[in-house]
């Protein structure tokens, strides 16, 4: 369905750039992906798709331009079922995993961005050196668009709202990820990290790729998050660089119905609704980390924890889930990812809430408590944690504490 001229000979990198009307923003986006320094080889393949502008003859003159780029453009006309960011990135992703697999370089990757985000100078080099450290995927760090666009067509009061919301939301689940690495750490994604791997930036290698099945298929948005749990639930290594950064745009008309604009909408209807921006507990994240935890404790690849050991039953009673269940999950799961996915999707099968909400203000101040009690001292490194406020210590010391809703 599309067409691109063969590759070159030693590619390692291949940047995908899924577009849809970009005129506007599209210029930048090429001249930010032409820029990019000490990068190993690389291409550029833009898909068109469903386009009503000029987006593929800017593309194309671009390249005319700067010859040294290796950039190439293709313009498709999807049917309505198809229409959407999910299909025409999967249809890319794709095509660059064959071209990769056909040059043949080792620890060759492709990169996805979009046609209103900017990568910084170093993207790629960045990308590339994570994938040398050991990752399979990189998640980029995505910083909102600040320029008088965005926020032309509404009032001050409300932008400066919007704009404080999302700093508390970046904050709060910065947060949660420096707690969620002080409980049950990743050596694949060790602290400082960050919590984005969306399509704006998002590098996996192209053997990671193939592996997992590719990106799946029939996705219309959120395809980003669908290629992640299939890593996850593989145990694949996901990186979150806070090295690897790009700019993206903030405005609140997107292309999905799914994404960043979404967010900012759904920003706007909770400041008019609710006044404060909610989130969710951190003594129930708190509570399901350290289950989450215990579970990979109990579960190793080729062994399994008896069934007649003792944490299994305060286990499942934090997850609410049946300990005969669980404990067969974890004997049937070949990954971890896998047992972790299962358990996700039996809590919400039995409708288990998640996490309750509260203000992020007060979720800030309860993140900071947590992550202070769970630092280690300076040379205590290797010594059990102290319990937080209102949870006894013991074997059960990880269960949630009175009141969570996770119970």
């Amino acid at each position: 369905m599309i067409d691109f001229t063969p590759p070159r000979e030693k590619l390692r990198a291949c940047v995908i750039v899924p577009v849809r009307n970009e005129a506007q923003r599209l210029p930048a986006t090429l001249q930010a992906l032409a820029g990019q320094t000490d990068a190993p080889p690389y291409e550029v393949l833009v898909l068109a798709n469903n386009c009503s502008d000029d987006s593929a003859s800017i593309v194309r003159a671009f390249a005319r331009l700067h010859p040294h780029v290796n950039l190439q453009v293709c313009e498709v006309t999807l049917p309505p079922p198809q229409a959407n960011v999910g299909h025409a990135r999967r249809l890319l992703m794709e095509e660059a995993c064959r071209r990769l697999t056909w040059s043949g370089q080792r620890g060759a990757f492709i990169a996805s961005t979009d046609g209103d985000t900017r990568a910084a100078p170093d993207w790629l080099r960045h990308t590339a050196r994570e994938i040398d450290a050991g990752a399979d995927a990189v998640g980029g760090r995505l910083l909102a668009e600040g320029d008088a666009e965005a926020d032309a067509d509404e009032p001050s009061e409300v932008a400066r709202l919007r704009k404080r919301w999302q700093r508390w939301d970046t904050a709060y689940r910065l947060a949660c990820q420096k707690l969620d690495s002080l409980l049950d750490p990743d050596d694949a994604d060790p602290w400082p990290r960050h919590h984005q791997h969306f399509g704006a930036s998002l590098a996996v290698r192209a053997d990671a790729y193939r592996a997992v099945g590719g990106m799946p298929d029939g996705v219309p948005w959120l395809e980003d998050e669908a290629l992640v749990t299939a890593l996850r639930r593989a145990d694949r290594r996901i990186r979150h660089s806070c090295a690897v950064r790009v700019i993206t745009s903030s405005r609140r008309e997107g292309r999905v119905d799914v994404g960043l604009s979404w967010q900012l909408r759904e920003w706007d209807r909770q400041s008019r609704e609710q006044g404060e921006l909610q989130v969710d507990d951190p003594a129930d994240l708190h509570c399901l980390i350290l289950a989450r935890h215990q579970l990979r404790g109990l579960w190793r690849r080729g062994f399994v924890a008896p069934r007649g050991d003792a944490q299994w039953e305060p286990l499942a009673r934090v997850l609410r889930l049946p300990a005969d269940g669980l404990w067969r999950d974890a004997l049937e799961a070949t990954t971890f990812g896998a047992l972790w996915h299962a358990v996700a999707e039996q809590r919400r099968a039995r409708g288990v809430q998640a996490c309750r909400q509260v203000p992020v203000q007060q979720a800030l101040a309860e993140l900071r408590r947590l992550i202070d009690a769970a630092t280690p001292a300076a040379g205590q490194a290797g010594l059990p944690r102290r319990p937080p406020r209102g949870q006894r210590a013991g074997a059960a010391s990880w269960c949630a504490p009175a009141g969570s809703s996770i119970w």
